[in-house]
Parts: C-alpha cells; sequence; structure tokens
C-alpha cells in the first residue's frame, strides 16, 4: 500500500488541466487575478526597501520581474519578495478550513518558472495552481490544532513545491523527493503573529523561495526522504502534532479546493472580518454615529481570539495593526469603510482612533473547533442604552457567500492605484487572465505585471 505521502505527491504529479471543471477553472482565474492584484499593491509599503536592499546583497542577475515596479532580479529573490508582497497587507484570498493562504507561496514561485523557462502555456498555470492549492490545503485541513507554526508559509511551501512539480512534469516519486526537500527548510512560526511583525509575511517569502530549490534538488536527483509528511519526525507529526490526514484526504482529485478560496474584502486579518461587517451592518440599520458608540463587543471562537485579539496601541506597527481587531473597528467607525492606507503613515498613530478602539471588546465563545473563524457575535451598546447585534454565520466573501464582481473589480482598481511604480492599463491584464486557458505562453500575463517605463 501507498504511503500518504506518496499519494499526496502522486495527486499533485498527476493532475491535468482535463481533471478541472468549468466552475474550477472560473475560479482559479478569479483568484489568481486578485492575488496579482494584491500582490502588486504590496510593493508600495514602506517595509519593501530594507527587504530590497537585503535581497540584492544576495547577488546579482535580472531574471524575474518585482511586481508593480521596473525592477529584476534573480529567480529567488524574486519569488521571496512577491511572495511577500501578496501576504504584508493581509489582504490576500485564504481557505478558511486549512487557516492558510495556499496562493501566497504558489503563484510566485510558477511565474517565476513561467518566464525563466517560456512556452508555459495557461492551461499548464491553471493546472499547477490547482494542484498547488490541493496539496497545501489538504496538509492543512489534517491538523486537529490551532495554529502553533505559521501555516501559510509551512504547509504553503509544499502546496508551492507541488505546483511546480506539477509544471515541471515530475512523475510521483520526484514530487516526493522534493516534499522531502521541503521538509528540510520549512520555517515560520506564530510568534510573529503574536508581536504583529512583519516577519510574518517574510516567511511566506522564505517558504516559497525554498520550493523552488527543493524541485531543483530533488529534479537533479538529490537522494531525499521516504516520508517527509506522516513520518515519526515528519512535517506534520513535528509541526502540527495531532493530525489525521487521510481524513482530509478524503474526495481529494473530485473537488479541486481552488474553488473553495475565500476574498479578503478588508486588508486585515481575516479574522477581523466578521467584526467590521457586523459593525457596517449595525450602523447602516441604526444610522448611528461614532460618538454614539459606548461600547463594542466582538464574540466568536477561541482561533479569533487567539488571532485578532489584541490591546489598541497609541502607535502601533502596520501589521500590529492589521491584526488587531479594536483598531480596525475604529478605523471603519471613523471612516465607513477600511483602506489599505490607514495602515500607514500617520493614520497609524491617529488619536480618535485609538479613543475609539479603547471602547472594542472581544470575548471567546464555546466553539470547540480549534481553525473555526465563525460564527461570530457583534454587540454595539449605544450611549442612549440601546443594544444592538449581528450574528454572522458566514463571512462575506467566503464560498457560501462569494464577493460580487463588482466588489473583486473595485478592490482590484485600488490595488493597482497602489503599486509602487506608476502602472500601465490594467485591461490588457484583466483579458490575459479572462481568457488564460488559450494562452500559449504566460510571458504574456507577465509582462503586464510590469512598471511602465
Amino acid at each position: 500500500m501507498q504511503s500518504l505521502d506518496l499519494q499526496l505527491a502522486r495527486h499533485a504529479s498527476s493532475l491535468t488541466y482535463a481533471a478541472l471543471t468549468p466552475h474550477v477553472l472560473e475560479r482559479a482565474k478569479v483568484f489568481l487575478l486578485d492575488t496579482l492584484g494584491v500582490g502588486i499593491a504590496g510593493g508600495s509599503t514602506p517595509e519593501i526597501q530594507p527587504l530590497l536592499k537585503a535581497v540584492r546583497s544576495w547577488g546579482e542577475g535580472a531574471e524575474v520581474a518585482v511586481w508593480g515596479t521596473d525592477l529584476k532580479l534573480p529567480r529567488g529573490q524574486a519569488v521571496l519578495v512577491n511572495a511577500y508582497q501578496i501576504h504584508c497587507q493581509e489582504y490576500d484570498c485564504l481557505h478558511e478550513g486549512a487557516v492558510l493562504h495556499a496562493m501566497a507561496t504558489l503563484l510566485p514561485v510558477l511565474l517565476a518558472e513561467a518566464q525563466v523557462r517560456g512556452g508555459v502555456t495557461g492551461k499548464q498555470l491553471l493546472t499547477a495552481l490547482a494542484a498547488g492549492v490541493d496539496i497545501a490545503c489538504t496538509i492543512g485541513l489534517a491538523s486537529n490544532l490551532g495554529l502553533r507554526f505559521f501555516r501559510p508559509a509551512t504547509s504553503g511551501g509544499f502546496g508551492a513545491v507541488a505546483g511546480l512539480a506539477n509544471l515541471r512534469g515530475f512523475d510521483a516519486d520526484t514530487t516526493l523527493a522534493a516534499f522531502g526537500h521541503q521538509l528540510a527548510q520549512v520555517s515560520g512560526t506564530m510568534q510573529a503573529h503574536t508581536e504583529g511583525s512583519v516577519v510574518l509575511p517574510l516567511q511566506i517569502g522564505m517558504n516559497a523561495r525554498a520550493a523552488s530549490q527543493s524541485c531543483d534538488l530533488a529534479q537533479a536527483g538529490f537522494p531525499s526522504l521516504q516520508t517527509p509528511l506522516t513520518g515519526k519526525f515528519g512535517y506534520l507529526t513535528m509541526f502540527e502534532t495531532d493530525w489525521d490526514l487521510e481524513r482530509a484526504m478524503v474526495g481529494l482529485g473530485q473537488q479541486s479546493k481552488i474553488a473553495d478560496l475565500s476574498h479578503k474584502p478588508y486588508p486585515s486579518g481575516r479574522a477581523t472580518h466578521g467584526g467590521i461587517e457586523g459593525v457596517m451592518i449595525l450602523r447602516e440599520q441604526a444610522k448611528f454615529s461614532m460618538q454614539d458608540v459606548a461600547e463594542i463587543t466582538v464574540i466568536g471562537p477561541p482561533l479569533i481570539n487567539h488571532l485578532v485579539n489584541r490591546p489598541p496601541l497609541q502607535n502601533p506597527t502596520p501589521n500590529y495593526a492589521r491584526l488587531c481587531m479594536p483598531f480596525v473597528v475604529a478605523k471603519v467607525l471613523q471612516h465607513g469603510v477600511l483602506d489599505a492606507m490607514h495602515f500607514r503613515g500617520d493614520a497609524l498613530s491617529d488619536k480618535q482612533t485609538y479613543a475609539l478602539a479603547c471602547k472594542v471588546f472581544m470575548q471567546v465563545d464555546d466553539n470547540p473547533n480549534p481553525n473555526a473563524l465563525g460564527p461570530q457575535v457583534v454587540r454595539v451598546r449605544l450611549t442612549d442604552g440601546r443594544v444592538l447585534e449581528h450574528r454572522i454565520d458566514a463571512t462575506l466573501a467566503s464560498p457560501t457567500r462569494p464577493l460580487s464582481e463588482q466588489a473583486r473589480a473595485t478592490k482590484f482598481d485600488r490595488c493597482w492605484q497602489l503599486a509602487a511604480q506608476p502602472m500601465r492599463d490594467s485591461r490588457p491584464l484583466k483579458d490575459v487572465v479572462a481568457t488564460l486557458e488559450n494562452c500559449l505562453d504566460i510571458g504574456d500575463l507577465v509582462q503586464h505585471l510590469a512598471a511602465s517605463q
């Protein structure tokens, strides 16, 4: 009987375009465009400059484009930077059940491969995306515990290996070998999340770069491991500790997990989105102003509290603020929306934001699922004594409440505006993605990710 590790490797290597349904293809293109948009926007965050300074010192070359700029770097450095840019604003899509952002590690690896190699078709890219998301999410879904390590980086790295292995045409044994080399490099703890540090998205970049290296080693025939996921000291045993991969693999190949991804309608931790939406709905219903608010309480599962229940600070770092329920709810009370620019510059130290944030609290419910993001209940107590309450069972932009086409377009256009350098018209990129199955060379897509000269 094949090991579960080899079964996963076989799925990644054998998945074909013909196995993807029209719905899966449509969803893959939707989340591809969304990921490109947030990756382009991430290039204008202030923290990108010291990162670029560091990676430029690791070697010279101009192989792969850094999205939203006119810069090219060696493949590994560009993959790291692009993956970082995707997640650095907490705006990228995710799989809620697995609690991971599978596209962040995966897409930069695949586009770098296509840019260096040439001749990669749209059908090949779509297939590799589906393979990578399947593996990353299956590994994430195998966990019976909450987050100890940063799953978007750790499990996401194995997904990037799977996608690249599919794109390169690896057989199952070579793919399994690449999983083994990824185990040797896998990294990323929740300490960066706890501290609200930009090391968090950096971990995604590190594991994305490692995925390319893992596939290079396997392709070269360097000896590897037999059970890198389920072995005595394998990934699941050491990183997740309590897991059931066999259960998570039920149905694998029958329904692609890329169709189960969720958008992020707001540029903040997904765990804050129930609080944001609840406040927006209650304010629209009751027509109260921020001056009318006495107290707001967001009640949710243990994971919500673990991820975003942190005290407001008078001058938080951007990542701390994005992962702070009181801060994001305060910004929504002030502006009616949440924008990426609310986490930059003077907006972080705004005194009114801090005063409002001090009125926002969180409570843990009795949900037994350590990986559940919902349901959430938002309770607003007004200064006149009224108490308003709204329950959210499925968060906006999850598969059962998908984001509308107009909302997706508005988000993408805003991201395009936030590029580090002026960009050309985005319509050609959108057109390529919309008809990606007809694209004979992904270079046609990559060229639209560069800034205008």
